[in-house]
């Protein structure tokens, strides 16, 4: 902790964004986490901020239940609205679902996350008021951190993710299935009738011997043994689950010359955190329209006609959020820093969370031309030891400024995992840093 605390003050680091309000803190450090940031910004400038909250006081929370069949939810979400850059921030709404986002179509706002089926909520008044929930899907299982918004064909596209087998005796991300969906940006994205949804390929479908297949070999995946259906127990609670992808985003390849390029427009990209119990790669498929608007989802190809189930991602391994940007022609992209991967993991200190790559302290940014070649912008913020995470971050672009909303947690967190704020950042002149 001392040599952590002692970088944050040596001149030859200067994280970007180091500074940072706090949009919420948790009341009760042990029993309430703050998850899932999501940031969206109005035409007028307004910023819309999301999260959600978890842990054992909010599971016995005694208050107000919404209805979802046999499981009632607490109104764990909420809504926060800054007209002032991020400087302050009013709570508007709170919302009986988790894992959203919001995002932007002409002017409404919406607010779209799961409660097991999919959810969504809207606003007419720049992020005032807001509706009642509506359930768009019936008995299903999603799932999803929030990840980017993209604009194009006059639709808004983001993913979600669906499990759609439950054999996995742990954490189930190899039974996850990302989701397209499209919904039109000039319809009341309420109606399930507005929506299209991508076929769907669960990582074991697309893979389904990784663990256990000979042929597949020279890559390292999966890093440890963790064999289908229940993963393994590496040391004293540290489990590594069956491999699998989670958390996707969603890109479309601009550049004619790029060997991806769809000069039609329309071909999605899915980026996706690769759970492999390795770091610096991420899980990628792709998803074509057809021309009657159906959504097709299957893996991508390289030249040579192998299918490309990995690419290099820096902070792969966990959460990360990609934008593009028109005016500098740019994907940037926002993840985890991983600094002690190879770590024997019976030999991590305690304030480490769970697996050797799963360090959550420090928010790098980087951008590229092509998806592939990553350029190092710069450290955007750390915390000053493992347990005080700053993670699980979304970003929007405000004019010349990147701001950036972080799942973080200071020395009172419970641990790395379920940290106690959500906080703002802002990189100014971003586009700046390009080299």
């Amino acid at each position: 902790n001392h040599s952590i605390t002692q970088s944050l003050n040596s001149p030859m680091i200067s994280p970007l964004a180091q500074d940072h309000t706090i949009v919420y803190r948790s009341p009760d450090n042990d029993g309430i986490h703050c998850y899932s940031p999501g940031l969206a910004c109005c035409p007028d400038g307004r910023l819309i901020a999301t999260c959600d909250l978890g842990g054992t006081a909010v599971a016995q929370n005694p208050g107000p239940k919404y209805d979802r069949g046999e499981r009632g939810w607490t109104w764990q979400g909420k809504i926060f609205t800054s007209d002032d850059g991020g400087n302050t921030w009013l709570n508007r709404a709170n919302f009986p679902f988790m894992h959203a986002r919001p995002f932007v179509t002409g002017n409404a706002i919406y607010v779209l996350g799961h409660a097991g089926d999919l959810m969504i909520v809207r606003s007419d008044d720049g992020g005032v008021t807001w509706s009642e929930p509506v359930a768009l899907t019936e008995g299903q299982f999603w799932h999803q951190a929030p990840c980017n918004i993209h604009y194009a064909n006059g639709y808004v596209y983001l993913v979600m993710e669906r499990r759609i087998t439950s054999n996995i005796q742990t954490w189930y991300v190899g039974e996850l299935a990302p989701v397209l969906l499209r919904g039109s940006l000039e319809t009341d994205l309420r109606e399930r009738s507005n929506w299209t949804f991508a076929s769907e390929l669960s990582f074991r479908d697309a893979l389904p011997q990784v663990e256990t297949d000979p042929a597949i070999d020279y890559f390292g995946v999966p890093f440890y043994e963790c064999p289908y259906p229940q993963g393994t127990k590496l040391a004293p609670g540290r489990n590594c689950a069956p491999i699998g992808w989670l958390e996707t985003n969603v890109v479309q390849i601009h550049d004619p010359d790029h060997y991806w390029h769809d000069p039609s427009g329309h071909t999605f990209h899915l980026w996706m955190r690769a759970h492999t119990g390795g770091t610096g790669y991420a899980a990628v498929a792709k998803v074509i329209e057809q021309d009657d608007g159906i959504m097709t989802t299957m893996l991508e190809k390289a030249p040579s006609g192998k299918q490309m189930l990995y690419v290099p991602c820096p902070g792969g391994q966990m959460k990360f959020h990609v934008l593009y940007d028109d005016q500098s022609r740019m994907y940037w992209l926002l993840s985890s820093q991983a600094t002690g991967s190879m770590t024997r993991t019976d030999r991590l200190p305690p304030d480490r969370y769970n697996l050797p790559n799963n360090e959550r302290h420090r928010l790098q940014l980087h951008f590229s031309t092509n998806m592939i070649d990553w350029c190092f912008a710069g450290l955007v913020t750390m915390g000053p030891s493992p347990r005080q995470a700053r993670h699980y971050a979304s970003m929007v672009v405000d004019g010349d400024d990147l701001h950036i909303l972080s799942r973080s947690g200071d020395e009172r967190a419970a641990n790395a995992h379920d940290g106690n704020m959500i906080t703002f950042h802002s990189i100014r002149d971003f586009r700046a840093l390009v080299y």
